[in-house]
């Protein structure tokens, strides 16, 4: 077990940012380790358990996962995962300068940036699923990954599927460079990623999502999350915290509100998120929560950026002895 470390971690916290998953990142045993080994991270999930009224840490620890892959649990499962680890860090001194996350992940952001509570984004987010995964059983939609083709290209086809009869369709993440998802009606869908096959596109490949995210067919959500939304606390952040809609940084609690609405039916500008935090003195990126798909993405936004991930009691070992020897230097 590690000893606890000094809190004034400098170099690394003026050099780092924390990035947390979205939807996705989720796996059966996700947060299991970290719960064994730290009573802080069970804390969380205990808590999550107690706000939720229901085990949610037995979904995590034991699936089975076709009950985790669905939408109304899974946001709270990676959610809840990543503010474990997220705490576990916190407890061993580690802080980064800026946080951002992906689609839902962007909830785990500003709880670390200390704008939103974790017992109100349980329950924002569980609300937020729940009317997303009613959206998306409404009608045949779907995600899919486009890579090797470039965003002018990608845009021309999606405008040219969406004005045949085939339905709606989006580019819904800009990921990073080579890159993109497309996100509609699936005909619609199906067409694009036949186009950009034709077009020259490295693969194309369909998203094991359960709705079309982050594209105009997620209105009847975004209207219902926006009825709830003043119903809960924000605050200005005491981090730097980037906004998927704008990849800018956001200072204020009422912006942060107004864009976690535009979120749910605008593309995640996450490529230029990164951009955003490198250009604040950034060189190190943590993925805190489930996998390291963020990592990846990180790795192609920017080659010289040191990437690593907290899952479990290895990878956590690996980021605190890091940060202590950079404090250490300091």
């Amino acid at each position: 077990m590690l000893k606890m470390i000094d809190s004034s971690l400098n170099i690394f916290e003026n050099t780092s940012a924390f990035l947390f998953p979205g939807q996705g990142a989720q796996k059966v045993g996700m947060g299991l380790e970290l719960c064994q080994g730290y009573t802080t991270a069970s804390a969380t999930f205990d808590e999550a358990d107690s706000v939720l009224n229901r085990k949610l840490s037995q979904l995590c620890f034991e699936g089975p996962a076709e009950v985790l892959r669905q939408t109304e649990n899974t946001q709270l499962a990676i959610l809840t995962c990543s503010v474990a680890a997220l705490r576990v860090l916190n407890e061993h001194g580690v802080t980064p300068k800026a946080v951002a996350g992906h689609s839902l992940g962007e909830y785990s952001a500003l709880v670390a940036a200390g704008a939103l509570s974790f017992s109100d984004a349980l329950k924002l987010v569980g609300y937020r699923a729940q009317v997303m995964a009613e959206a998306s059983y409404r009608q045949d939609c779907t995600m899919a990954a486009i890579l090797g083709l470039e965003e002018a290209s990608l845009q021309d086809l999606c405008e040219a599927a969406s004005s045949s009869n085939n339905g709606v369709v989006q580019i819904g993440n800009y990921n990073c460079p080579g890159q993109l998802t497309v996100s509609g009606d699936t005909a619609a869908v199906e067409q694009v990623m036949d186009s950009a096959k034709a077009a020259g596109a490295r693969r194309c490949l369909r998203l094991e999502v359960s709705g079309a995210f982050h594209s105009a067919l997620m209105a009847p959500a975004q209207e219902q999350l926006q009825t709830v939304i003043n119903d809960f606390q924000f605050s200005d952040p005491i981090l730097g915290v980037v906004a998927n809609v704008t990849g800018e940084f956001v200072h204020a609690a009422e912006e942060i509100r107004h864009l976690l609405i535009e979120q749910v039916t605008s593309a995640v500008q996450w490529e230029k998120s990164i951009r955003t935090i490198g250009a604040a003195g950034v060189s190190n990126f943590v993925e805190v929560g489930p996998g390291t798909v963020l990592s990846g993405m990180v790795r192609r936004t920017l080659p010289a950026a040191n990437c690593l991930n907290v899952e479990d009691i290895k990878s956590l070992d690996e980021v605190v002895s890091i940060a202590n020897s950079s404090s250490h230097a300091n």
